[in-house]
């Protein structure tokens, strides 16, 4: 891997606004959900980067109110992917210190999906 310049001072605070996952797709005929899935992968390596780096806090901004309105398969498809991300990273989480904090319209999701957030953002409550 090429090595990366970080500017110094580091930010304390990191935004991401995760955009353009299905169109990446589409652009290598894959199925938007593959773009979607090359997403999250991104935002594992994201959370690793920014912890070794020493950047305290990361935002992700994963899901807009205009994502509803995307094909009903589609939606099913990023909230299985939310709620199996959520299960496989958790031990990750919890044994690297970070914290899950979510907001918004979290009433809106699945009660599976949400469940599994609650969850995941009580066992990491004591991380920072």
């Amino acid at each position: 891997m090429d090595e990366i310049s970080y500017p110094d001072p580091l930010p304390r605070h990191v935004a991401i606004i995760m955009d353009g996952n299905g169109r990446w797709a589409q652009q290598r005929r894959r199925p938007r959900l593959f773009g979607h899935k090359a997403g999250a992968d991104s935002v594992r390596e994201a959370v690793e980067t920014a912890r070794e780096v020493g950047i305290r806090h990361l935002s992700l901004y994963a899901f807009s109110t205009e994502n509803w309105q995307r094909p009903g398969l589609e939606v099913k498809g990023l909230m299985t992917l939310l709620k199996t991300y959520l299960q496989s990273e958790l031990a990750t989480m919890k044994k690297n210190g970070i914290r899950l904090a979510c907001f918004g319209q979290k009433y809106r999701l699945p009660d599976d999906v949400r469940k599994m957030l609650d969850r995941v953002i009580a066992e990491t409550k004591g991380c920072s």
